[in-house]
């Protein structure tokens, strides 16, 4: 199987080797407005929370090797101006035909455990975020399971381009409540299945890719771990759905004639439903957190398009170089957009021990989770 791996200068550790500095707890100066009470979000729009005492103790992915560019979809009828112009993606992954979403999840997870010194035996929960599984059943998480030879409750987390956020919060109360100390959340995607070659503007969006990050305890302060988080959901199955293939719409001859298994989008619904969720939404975990857009150090949105990624920050004024962004390169790869930005970060030096990081992640659903991390 041809695999590479975004390389990085890792620390080689075993799981008793002194978690690295970058890693240690942070007693930060600033001071965290306490969260007064977990409900609706101050827009109404979603449900806060906040879960301190966590840290996310190592980070990975992993990309096919495949580089597909604009030029290379040419003869599918693919303009490369406009795709740049339009979404600011040059280029994205392709996973081979022998690979499945589980074998990109595997090499994320490892990549990860490697980060953080931990061995997979150690792993104590495990979460899959991914609308591309192996199969229907088993969920693709516990697939990842067995390869680890980890004993540890897993599960899949359907969310879409959210899903690495529903995941991580979820992780994250189940280390807090103490029933994980190694809780590895994955988002892996292979998109590139998922859409049809004859739909122009659909189809060089997406790309295939994994990344993981591995959540542990640390000592509680009002300014660690999740300082806020906001999730949410505005059911609309019209808007960004793969109609075919469930329970609804059973594969047949004719679904498969038509085009059924594949994603359907109505692009500017959802350009406009995605920024103007991501602006409530951080807001929501600022003004809870008494908290400004220029206390952000670093921001990381779903990579879906770069001008809802420009639109989705113009109103907090936030400097473009303050924003990671890696879409020009693997286009969007759903859940596991922002677990491989954040290792890509991680591993470029752009996170720095105390750094206050803004994740947000926005899709089908339609449903979104927004967090407040301090690093």
């Amino acid at each position: 199987m041809e695999q590479t791996r975004i390389e990085s200068n890792r620390m080689a550790s075993s799981s008793s080797t002194p978690i690295p500095k970058h890693y240690e707890v942070l007693e930060a100066n600033d001071s965290i407005q306490p969260l007064q009470s977990f409900g609706k979000s101050p827009s109404g729009r979603g449900r806060l929370g906040t879960c301190t005492g966590i840290r996310i103790a190592g980070t990975g992915s992993y990309i096919p090797q495949q580089v597909v560019t604009n030029e290379d979809l040419a003869e599918l009828g693919c303009d490369s101006d406009w795709i740049v112009q339009r979404t600011g993606i040059r280029e994205r992954r392709r996973a081979t035909k022998n690979q499945a979403t589980s074998d990109l999840a595997f090499e994320a997870a490892n990549d990860c455990l490697r980060d953080a010194g931990v061995s997979a035996a150690d792993v104590d929960l495990l979460i899959c975020a991914t609308i591309t599984p192996d199969y229907m059943t088993p969920s693709t998480a516990c697939i990842l399971q067995n390869r680890l030879g980890c004993v540890a409750p897993a599960f899949d987390v359907n969310a879409a381009c959210a899903g690495f956020m529903v995941g991580l919060v979820t992780a994250a109360q189940y280390v807090r409540s103490g029933m994980a100390t190694n809780a590895l959340v994955v988002g892996s995607e292979i998109m590139s299945r998922t859409v049809d070659t004859s739909d122009v503007k659909t189809y060089p969006l997406f790309g295939d890719g994994a990344g993981a990050a591995l959540l542990q305890p640390c000592a509680p302060t009002n300014s660690n771990g999740l300082i806020r988080f906001t999730l949410g959901a505005e059911g609309d199955v019209h808007a960004l759905c793969i109609p075919g293939g469930g329970s609804r719409e059973p594969l047949t001859a004719q679904t498969l004639a038509t085009g059924r298994q594949f994603l359907q989008m109505d692009g500017r619904t959802v350009f406009k439903w995605a920024v103007r969720v991501v602006e409530d939404s951080v807001n929501d975990v600022l003004q809870t957190a008494g908290l400004q857009a220029k206390d952000i150090d670093l921001v990381i949105l779903h990579q879906a398009n770069i001008r809802i990624l420009d639109a989705a920050i113009s109103h907090f004024a936030i400097p473009r170089e303050r924003m990671f962004v890696n879409l020009d390169r693997f286009g969007n790869t759903s859940a596991a957009s922002i677990p491989l930005a954040l290792d890509q970060a991680n591993r470029e030096g752009r996170l720095n021990r105390g750094d206050l990081v803004l994740l947000s992640g926005f899709g089908a659903g339609l449903s979104w989770g927004t967090c407040l991390l301090r690093w």
